[in-house]
């Protein structure tokens, strides 16, 4: 018996609303929406196999709209991903199940990220289309797909979408296809309550081809993407949809947005949509036309296994190296002979500089690491020889002008990072974390290798005054979980934390870098990395310790300074560096105590706020930083005038002592 596309939408739809109403939360009014959208998309356009949901050269989906997650759940469960059950779609919104009210990557199979922050899922799709066009261009042939994207009015609205829309168009990503659920509802009612924009004319404006469809007309939807195939351009297909489709009352209103229908309204959407079944329950006939949707690219994936087979040995190695994060194998080496080159010529230089020097070290041996800015290259020093920029269409390079769009490059470089193939890093002042933070929280939420390289670290930045001078940003970063913050202190700590950077698969990285050039502390090469337990002894006391003075980054010179007025007073005092804290106050107690020593008065020195130091130095111990925000002037009245000098922290250190 022929199955009609209305039914195997009307099986999202049914699956949709009994798992909301089982879970009593939820969103049905989208999955209801959009069933349609997506039942055209997976059973007659997207490339993918269920039986190999990490097939590298698949179709990414992403729902950018993740409030609407009962879709993605029920097309897996209907495709026949294994994991999926009808035991896990009865369990939505519970604890371990794999059917979390949002979607989230690497919890559940076939879920292409994490979304649910509106605006992330759409920018963050950039970043994979970009990543399939540049790695296409060195594996041609086993690289060769799209990226789709289901989005909604709220994805739109947030200011990210701007920024991602215009990157993708500016860089000519026409393998990216973003279909947009145009039911014109938002919580609070119609979407005219707070928005006029028209969606078409402002994608177009962005250098995109755009077109609107009926979004209940699964023909003239697939027409759409079809012909969107064929543009040298992203394309948006305005799918013009009723949200909560079916449901008697609450279609077409916010009702049906972000509750469950109730018993009577999903009484009436079963009559309206003529599925005549019992809760969970998926005919035969229907549960088998999706199955056969599931493995519909079936012959394509064996094709493009033969194609991987086929390959030079050497190059299929460093295909399947790179898709699976592996460092090349001499990474170590490589590492070790940069760090000896730098033992034999210590210099003082700023650490911004000194991270283009092992960009500069590493690239050519690391053809993965992309590097890029947001509009700062020549400030952030990222942009090396090894690393020439892409161009719109141009895919042979490993740097990208981000533009000055802090956020959309974060969330693209997520993209990259989870399309796979590639480290990606980005690059703009430390100060501007805060337009990156919602992209950078979900970079480690997803455990992600993402870098971003941030310089002008502190109010050792000078003139440019508080506007620009991080005092917060470090305590703020520190408190993202799973996210390593690095503040090295000279030229060997910024060589030690890139490479922890990008030896990590599952943890992203920040580097905060000076702009003023800081004296070579570590002069004396060794193998061990001293970085990778987040702290450690730098200078020991001359005899038994009774001050630890604790710093990162610019402050550390600073700290060895302030040991030495203290010797000068027979005070013996030890400096410990603390290039991450994220890392040393993840280690056991016992390491911790070690690393911290016994010495009664404790110091931490940070041109930051206190934030967070309590952990290491108690309550009761000294800091020396910020109170409040910088001013405008040279970096040395600045750090004067607040206080942050060796002979401060003696002072306070020697006061402590006495007292």
């Amino acid at each position: 018996m022929t199955v009609s596309p209305q039914s195997m939408a009307n099986a999202i739809r049914a699956l949709a609303m009994d798992a909301v109403e089982k879970a009593k939360s939820g969103h049905p009014g989208l999955p209801m929406g959009a069933a349609d959208i997506a039942t055209a998309l997976f059973t007659k356009v997207l490339k993918y196999d269920v039986s190999d949901m990490r097939w590298p050269d698949r179709d990414r989906f992403v729902l950018s709209a993740g409030h609407g997650s009962m879709l993605l759940y029920a097309l897996l469960y209907l495709t026949g991903e294994k994991a999926m059950t009808i035991e896990q779609l009865k369990n939505f919104r519970q604890f371990g199940s794999l059917t979390p009210g949002h979607p989230e990557v690497f919890h559940t199979a076939g879920v292409e990220m994490t979304t649910g922050p509106l605006g992330q899922g759409i920018s963050t799709a950039v970043g994979m289309a970009l990543a399939e066009r540049m790695l296409n261009v060195e594996f041609p042939e086993v690289v060769d797909h799209r990226t789709y994207v289901l989005a909604s009015d709220g994805d739109l609205m947030e200011g990210i979408s701007q920024e991602a829309i215009a990157i993708a168009g500016h860089l000519k990503l026409n393998r990216l296809i973003v279909l947009w659920d145009d039911n014109g509802i938002s919580i609070d009612g119609p979407l005219s309550v707070a928005d006029s924009v028209d969606q078409l004319k402002r994608f177009e404006s962005a250098g995109w081809a755009a077109s609107r469809v009926d979004g209940h007309d699964q023909n003239a939807i697939v027409a759409a993407i079809e012909a969107g195939q064929k543009s040298d351009r992203p394309v948006l297909i305005a799918c013009k949809t009723t949200i909560g489709y079916g449901a008697p009352t609450r279609a077409g209103t916010s009702k049906s947005h972000g509750e469950p229908l109730g018993a009577d309204e999903i009484a009436g959407a079963r009559k309206n949509l003529d599925w005549n079944h019992e809760p969970f329950v998926i005919p035969d006939n229907i549960l088998s036309a999706w199955r056969a949707a599931g493995s519909r690219a079936s012959a394509s994936h064996a094709a493009w296994r033969r194609n991987l087979a086929g390959m030079d040995e050497a190059r299929r190695s460093e295909f399947e190296r790179r898709l699976w994060g592996d460092l090349p194998a001499n990474f170590d080496e490589i590492v070790l002979a940069y760090k000896k080159d730098i033992a034999e010529k210590p210099a003082s230089i700023a650490t911004r500089k000194a991270s283009e020097a092992v960009i500069a070290a590493l690239a050519p041996h690391v053809p993965e690491l992309i590097t890029g800015s947001a509009d700062l290259t020549g400030s952030n020093n990222t942009k090396v020889a090894a690393t020439p920029a892409i161009s719109p269409g141009n895919y042979a390079g490993r740097f990208v002008h981000w533009g000055i769009r802090e956020h959309g490059m974060a969330a693209a470089i997520n993209g990259m990072a989870l399309h796979g193939g590639y480290i990606p890093s980005g690059a703009t002042f430390l100060v501007f974390t805060d337009y990156c933070r919602p992209a950078l929280r979900l970079a480690a939420l997803m455990g992600l290798r993402h870098i971003e390289v941030m310089t002008h670290d502190s109010i050792g930045l000078g003139e440019d005054g508080p506007t620009h001078q991080p005092v917060e940003h470090l305590a703020a970063l520190r408190a993202i979980p799973n996210l390593w913050m690095f503040r090295p202190a000279d030229q060997t700590e910024t060589l030690e934390c890139w490479a922890l950077a990008l030896a990590t698969k599952s943890t992203p990285s920040v580097l905060a870098l000076t702009r003023q050039n800081l004296p070579p502390l570590r002069k004396e090469f060794t193998k061990e990395n001293l970085c990778a337990k987040g702290a450690y002894e730098l200078s020991p006391a001359n005899g038994k310790a009774a001050v630890s003075i604790f710093a990162t980054g610019s402050e550390v010179s600073i700290a060895m300074d302030a040991q030495k007025l203290l010797a000068e007073q027979n005070i013996a005092a030890r400096v410990v560096s603390v290039p991450c804290m994220d890392i040393f106050l993840a280690l056991d107690e016992k390491e911790r105590k070690a690393v911290i020593g016994d010495a009664p008065v404790k110091i931490a020195v940070e041109a930051a706020i206190r934030q967070g130091w309590d952990q290491i130095i108690g309550s009761d111990g000294v800091f020396v930083g910020m109170q409040g925000f910088g001013a405008s002037a040279p970096y040395q009245k600045l750090y004067e005038h607040f206080g942050i000098t060796p002979q401060a922290v003696a002072a306070a250190a020697k006061s402590r002592h006495n007292g």
